[in-house]
C-alpha cells in the first residue's frame, strides 16, 4: 500500500518576512514615516540584522515596490498579448479589482506616495500607469478609441484607477453605512457589478 507523506509547510525566509513587514508598514505609514527599526520590531529581529538582507531603507522600499509591481502589472501584460476585445477588457479589470481586494497595500502605498512622495515614484508611474495611457489598442478588430476625438481617454483611465484603488483605501470608512465588511466576498461582487456597469456605459459612449 502506497503511503502518502504530508507536505511540510514552507517557512518564509527572513528576507521574505522583512519584505512582508515592510510592505505593511509602508502601506500604513508611508515611506518617510517608516523606519528600519519599525520593520525590525515587527519582524522580531534586531535592526542590524536587516542590513544582511537590504543595504538601506531605500533598497528595502524598492524591493517592496518591485514585488508589488510585478504582481499588479501581470494582468495588463497578459491583456497586451492579444487584440483587446470588450470581454477581455472586462476580465482584465475584474482581475485588477480582485487583486486590490486581496492585497490593498499597493493602493495605500500609492496614496502615501502621491501625498508625501518617496523614492522611485517615477518608476511607479512608468510601470503601473503609463501603459494605460497609450493610444487605445484594437477593440473587436477595429483600431478605435472609445473616446476618439474627445481628448477624454486619460481622464477615463484616471477615473477608473481612482474608482478601483480608492475603494480599498476609503471603503473601511463606510463600513457602518454599507452594513457589511467592505472586503467581504459580497462587497467585492457589488463593486465588480458597479465597475462592469460603468465600463459598459463607457463603451457605448462615443462623444456624439
Amino acid at each position: 500500500m502506497e503511503t502518502q507523506t504530508a507536505e511540510i509547510p514552507q517557512v518564509p525566509s527572513t528576507a521574505d518576512r522583512i519584505l512582508d513587514a515592510a510592505e505593511d508598514l509602508f502601506a500604513e505609514k508611508g515611506y518617510s514615516a517608516t523606519s528600519l527599526g519599525d520593520v525590525a520590531d515587527r519582524v522580531g529581529i534586531r535592526s542590524p540584522s536587516l542590513y544582511n538582507h537590504f543595504r538601506n531603507k531605500e533598497a528595502l522600499y524598492q524591493a517592496v515596490l518591485e514585488r508589488l509591481l510585478t504582481a499588479f502589472s501581470a494582468p495588463l501584460e497578459e491583456l497586451a498579448k492579444e487584440p483587446v476585445t470588450y470581454e477581455r477588457l472586462f476580465h482584465w479589470l475584474e482581475a485588477i479589482v480582485r487583486q486590490h481586494h486581496a492585497n490593498p497595500n499597493l493602493a495605500r502605498l500609492l496614496q502615501h506616495a502621491a501625498l508625501s512622495g518617496g523614492p522611485h515614484t517615477n518608476e511607479l508611474i512608468d510601470r503601473l500607469f503609463r501603459p494605460m495611457f497609450q493610444p487605445a489598442a484594437a477593440i473587436e478588430g477595429e483600431q478605435i478609441s472609445i473616446f476618439e476625438g474627445t481628448g477624454l481617454q486619460p481622464w477615463a483611465v484616471m477615473a477608473f484607477n481612482n474608482l478601483v484603488m480608492s475603494y480599498v483605501t476609503m471603503a473601511p470608512m463606510y463600513r457602518d453605512l454599507l452594513g457589511q465588511d467592505p472586503f467581504s466576498e459580497q462587497a467585492l461582487e457589488n463593486q465588480l457589478a458597479l465597475v462592469r456597469t460603468l465600463l459598459r456605459a463607457v463603451f457605448e459612449y462615443r462623444g456624439d
